[in-house]
């Protein structure tokens, strides 16, 4: 999703800016662009395309100055071109740079063109610069003016605003869209991810929803949304630098596959003692909840919605109580029956997935509690929910999410056994369990061993066009997940189904050019996958299977692949590395941008 950045220093932060816009490549844009204060004026420097191309032009002419803001985007309003890129500007006195969408923009662009202002671009955010105008030629303070218009916008946004009257000012707000406040020695800056500043900075001040800041290099000012001060804490960046490196990786999608084995580690790690699990690390009231839990709603979207669906089977079988999941764009919108006793669980590797948030907003005081499953610490999902729980999968920068959903299933895993100690899971059951999320690692590690035979595997899929995915019981959601990063990074099309619904309508597609692939573990459900295999070899189909043993046949199936053996409770975390690597090889194989794919962002912060 688009980026900001923004610095206020003693020394010129061009440089700054850019490097910060290259450590944001990984959420997705369109364009970039920088504004700073050179002296005498604002001056703006916009290219459609890379950030590169925007470091090539200020390479030739540069931007000297101490106070700037930046941004890549990802268009929702207007086409992909210069005009649209931020920052915007209203004449050469502000510029500004926005994250979200500002669903009122329209009725706010009309009233501003009657008062004489001219838009240049087709983006909401445009309606911002020239309303922060108009607001300062009665309102001269900065701080105050952003105050003001904030109450006229609707929707959702994360604001960076620079003035040539206030040249060592850098003025900040958000209301439902991430953004951090970085805090430097004699120097000060914004990011709409701590990532974006990381070689600056490693601490970090979280706003809150209607929090308006002033930075300036050697202080930070905030106002809540009551125009009351407020001191907001300081936290210090939990994961080193080197994570957002690829390292000896070709790409960050790689490297986070193979970083699977020692962040599921510590995804564990001071949660599980002996065989039990130390539930005190959902929160000090998480006890307290969890006995009153009678049913749990999950809400997310994407990959994070294939981990709750895998969720939905542990809780029912392995808890006893109902569970039900939902993607939140679907939620959101449409009136929602709560049962009493209800946990409201939504998991999203960012913590700022618009729909998710929306969800949870909207249905909170009608729950019994709220959980979250994150990968990112004072995220907004992490602050607004009652309990948490999270990931500590590092930095993912890949738009494809690997590591953050093994940790998820491993967070969920988790989740499960706290609720199902309370019902229908025995001391011996939790013991087993425990001891196979600690075996985990390892078997993780033997699977990622497989990777040149996968890759061998994916010579024969590179030219394909289309693809089915199968799978049954708790691997169902796996081979969801497994089309998903196909379609993903290789832009194969790819559709997935319970293997049992394939004489269902599918199997009409089936031949010599509809590859299926499967995932087969040994377990209860073995007997009947196969017959479904069967159906398929017999119209003429490639079946490429990642089989749990040896009663899975080289004549069975077209290529065939043996997976290290597991606890049968394990087997969708461990038949999720397979299908990572098998769609990052395919990828790799037809020159796809394995890390940004088109079209797609890393954190969906917008509807």
């Amino acid at each position: 999703m688009c980026g900001i950045v923004g610095a206020v220093a003693a020394r010129p932060v061009q440089d700054i800016l850019v490097e910060g816009l290259r450590r944001l490549e990984y959420r997705g844009y369109d364009s970039a662009g920088v504004a700073l204060y050179t002296g005498s004026q604002v001056e703006r420097c916009r290219r459609n395309g890379k950030v590169q191309s925007l470091a090539d032009a200020l390479q030739d002419n540069p931007l000297i100055g101490t106070t700037g803001i930046a941004h890549t985007r990802w268009a929702t309003h207007g086409v992909p071109h210069e005009r649209n890129a931020h920052p915007h500007m209203s004449s050469d006195l502000l510029a500004i740079v926005h994250n979200g969408i500002i669903e009122n923009f329209e009725a706010l662009k009309e009233m501003l063109q009657s008062d004489g202002y001219v838009f240049s671009s087709d983006t909401d955010t445009e309606v911002i610069a020239h309303l922060l105008a108009k607001q300062l030629k009665t309102e001269p303070v900065l701080q105050n003016a952003v105050a003001s218009i904030i109450k006229q916008l609707e929707g959702a946004y994360a604001l960076g605003v620079i003035h040539k009257d206030h040249p060592e000012q850098l003025v900040t707000a958000r209301k439902g869209s991430p953004l951090v406040i970085g805090v430097g020695i004699g120097e000060n800056f914004i990011a709409s991810d701590q990532l974006a500043l990381l070689q600056v900075t490693d601490r970090f001040m979280f706003l809150e929803d209607g929090d308006v800041a002033t930075l300036t290099a050697s202080e930070i000012t905030v106002f809540d949304h009551n125009g009351e001060a407020v001191e907001r804490e300081v936290t210090q960046f939990e994961h080193g630098i080197s994570a957002a490196d690829k390292g000896e990786f070709k790409h960050y999608m790689l490297k986070e596959i193979y970083e699977q084995p020692e962040v599921i580690s510590a995804c564990l790690e001071g949660r599980i003692s002996g065989d039990k699990l130390l539930e005190q690390c959902f929160g000090s009231q998480a006890a307290a909840v969890f006995d009153q839990v009678k049913q749990v709603q999950i809400i997310a979207c994407g990959t994070s919605f294939h981990a709750g669906l895998v969720a939905k089977y542990w809780i029912e079988d392995l808890v006893g109580i109902p569970c039900m999941i939902e993607v939140a764009s679907e939620y959101r919108y449409r009136p929602v029956v709560i049962a009493e006793g209800t946990l409201f669980l939504t998991i999203s590797q960012s913590g700022e997935t618009a729909d998710t948030l929306a969800a949870l907003r909207e249905v909170k005081s009608r729950v019994l509690a709220s959980l979250v499953i994150c990968n990112v610490p004072g995220s907004t999902l992490v602050r607004e929910s009652d309990l948490c729980l999270m990931t500590n999968a590092g930095p993912e920068i890949g738009v494809a999410s690997t590591k953050a959903f093994t940790t998820q299933l491993v967070a969920l895993m988790l989740t499960t056994i706290a609720l199902g100690r309370r019902n229908n899971m025995t001391a011996d059951t939790e013991a087993r369990i425990i001891q196979a999320l600690r075996a985990l690692p390892l078997q993780v590690e033997n699977a990622l061993g497989m990777d040149s035979d996968i890759e061998n595997m994916s010579q024969a899929f590179a030219e394909k066009n289309h693809a089915l995915f199968l799978g049954r019981g708790t691997l169902y959601p796996i081979a969801k997940e497994g089309a998903l990063k196909l379609k993903e990074i290789s832009y194969i099309h790819a559709e997935s189904y319970p293997a049992g619904e394939l004489k269902h309508g599918p199997l009409a597609l089936v031949d010599k050019d509809m590859p299926v692939v499967a995932v087969a573990p040994q377990n209860d459900m073995l007997d009947k996958l196969k017959a479904n295999l069967q159906e398929v070899k017999a119209r003429g189909g490639e079946l490429f299977v990642f089989a749990g043993s040896d009663r899975v046949s080289k004549e069975e199936a077209t290529y065939l692949l043996n997976m290290p053996e597991c606890d049968e409770v394990m087997q969708p975390v461990l038949y999720t590395i397979p299908l990572q690597l098998f769609s990052y090889h395919v990828a790799v194989l037809k020159g796809t941008d394995v890390d940004q794919p088109r079209n797609l962002a890393k954190s969906v912060t917008v509807e």
